[in-house]
């Protein structure tokens, strides 16, 4: 069936995309420009357009960026999806219902999507999409079958002021949309909108916090977009440290705690299995279902915080057992004296692999995946794949007890394919002037890894290494003695913030090339930093800091 999500009158060219388009890191914040520069609408306008896509991928701050677009008049006009959709929809509906800036959303079944994308121009008006000679009538979606409960129907009344009613109201509109029929309890969320991903994040976060919103359920924070305690000793420009730092001040006086870390699962308390949570950031939702093997939609930014003040999520997605069983088998040929960059690359390969679906990796059993392992490989996974978790065969805790889907098909990843992965994340020139460590941030064990990969040595001089991290890994690794030792070969550290979110001037203004050990961030950081980018494993980095130089030709297990 035809829905209408989000209703608005249009007239506009049409553009299909060939993939889901992340539009964080993916779109320019501004201009609504496709900036990823892996995907096949590379450099295509997405403002006032029918933007088509079978579904979006990638991070969960997506939304954040399409509100800030809609609220720039640089928004597409509409969005026309084939599958499910969650982030760019919640941007969307945030956009209608609190700034009367609506982007219309469109959910096609197969047959229509195909020939809506043949189409030049297509107009929405009322309930009817008209393009060429289609007339497709557009249900509306309705959360009138919701079963709520007697709380849920007191917030909506206002009972507990007005921040919880539009809580409830978008945590509502949202369940419609994922055809859930009641919601489900979180113990804890994760708020992805503290980055200051376009001004709309403040306008956002302000506006609720104005109306005296306070979270009910534990709440952590992601990594923000500037050193919180350093950003003016660090020369950041007023007119982006100060917005940047009132956003988390926002989200710390709604009751959030200041985590401030795009790994949660790093912390001390990590979700137990089978707990319901609320997590946005794409590698921690990935990490959370697939590892912990605890529950959590992939929650667009901005539903973060709704379910956050009321501690109601839709029971829909993978909280429930049917939707989290895989439908796609990737057959791994794992290649022999591999190190561990082949794992964010297969995680990135794995995703694009299966965009749609929640896969089951087999080839792995014998392999010696650590945590910091599966963390380089889901983080990649999430920029890929709009699916909130993998299965890995003999390593991920549910892997070997769900059954698989009806339908489930075969794909086999080969040497050959990695080796195309490689080489697309080493675009960049052999000179480095950069290197980034921490997508996701690191773990106390890589912070360890890193100390001993520079040991007795220093970073170039006009080379700069710079390291992200949580606050809560920081004050583990200081005692350690750690931080001192980087800080001893020329290693910054910075916190609060991490490679998705950081600027200039904490990013060094004159780097051209970049080299980073992240697959998430290889994917990412052409489109946000507009530098070449060199990839390998930790020991390349290291070498990478101390030489300027990036190893010239591909490793040698890729050969």
């Amino acid at each position: 069936m035809a829905h209408l999500i989000v209703p608005a009158d249009v007239d506009a060219p049409v553009l299909a995309c060939s993939a889901g388009i992340s539009f964080w890191g993916g779109v320019d914040p501004r201009t609504g420009k496709v900036v990823d520069a892996h995907h096949p609408q590379h450099g295509e306008g997405l403002a006032g357009r029918v933007v088509m896509m079978p579904t979006s991928r990638g991070s969960c701050t997506g939304s954040a960026v399409l509100l800030g677009l809609a609220l720039a008049g640089t928004a597409p006009a509409a969005l026309v999806f084939r599958e499910d959709e969650d982030i760019l929809t919640l941007g969307a509906l945030v956009a209608a219902r609190m700034f009367d800036r609506p982007v219309a959303v469109v959910r096609l079944g197969a047959p229509d999507y195909a020939l809506l994308a043949a189409e030049p121009r297509a107009r929405i008006a009322g309930n009817l999409l008209l393009a060429g000679g289609l007339s497709i009538e557009l249900a509306p979606l309705s959360g009138e079958e919701l079963d709520l409960s007697g709380e849920d129907r007191a917030m909506l009344a206002g009972r507990d002021g007005p921040a919880a009613r539009l809580a409830m109201e978008m945590v509502c509109a949202m369940a419609a949309v994922q055809g859930a029929r009641r919601l489900t309890d979180v113990s804890r969320v994760h708020i992805d909108g503290c980055i200051y991903a376009s001004p709309a994040c403040l306008t956002f976060a302000e506006a609720v916090a104005a109306m005296a919103a306070k979270v009910r359920v534990p709440t952590t924070t992601n990594a923000i977009s500037v050193d919180r305690a350093n950003w003016r000793a660090q020369r950041v420009p007023e007119a982006f440290g100060g917005p940047a730092s009132r956003l988390a001040d926002a989200y710390v006086a709604m009751g959030a705690r200041p985590s401030f870390t795009c790994a949660p699962y790093l912390l001390d308390d990590p979700p137990r299995p089978g707990e319901a949570v609320a997590w946005a950031e794409s590698n921690a939702v990935v990490y959370a279902n697939t590892v912990l093997g605890a529950r959590t939609v992939k929650h667009p930014d901005f539903l973060d915080l709704f379910i956050a003040l009321t501690g109601r999520a839709p029971l829909a997605g993978v909280y429930l057992d049917e939707n989290r069983a895989p439908r796609r088998v990737l057959a791994v040929d794992l290649p022999e004296g591999h190190d561990e960059s082949v794992w964010p690359m297969l995680g990135w390969l794995i995703g694009s692999r299966s965009p749609d679906r929640i896969p089951l990796v087999t080839g792995l059993e014998t392999s010696s995946l650590a945590a910091d392992d599966l963390k380089a490989l889901c983080a990649a996974f999430g920029t890929t794949s709009a699916a909130p978790m993998l299965h890995i065969a003999g390593v991920t805790p549910e892997a070997d007890t769900l059954p698989l889907a009806d339908g489930a098909d075969r794909v086999r990843i080969s040497r050959a394919d990695l080796r195309a992965v490689w080489q697309a994340f080493n675009r960049g020139g052999e000179r480095v002037d950069l290197v980034a460590l921490g997508s996701p941030h690191l773990s106390l064990d890589e912070c360890r890894a890193v100390a001993a990969a520079l040991a007795g040595r220093r970073v170039k001089d006009g080379v700069s290494a710079i390291v992200t991290l949580g606050r809560a890994t920081a004050g583990k690794a200081r005692a350690e003695g750690l931080l001192d030792g980087l800080a001893a070969s020329g290693v910054q550290v910075v916190t609060d913030l991490c490679w998705c979110s950081i600027s200039e001037p904490v990013f060094p203004p004159a780097t051209r090339v970049l080299m980073t050990n992240s697959g998430k961030y290889a994917h990412y950081g052409p489109g946000l930093s507009r530098r070449e980018v060199r990839f390998g494993s930790l020991a390349d980095c290291a070498a990478a800091a101390v030489t300027g130089r990036a190893p010239k030709r591909i490793p040698h297990w890729l050969r």
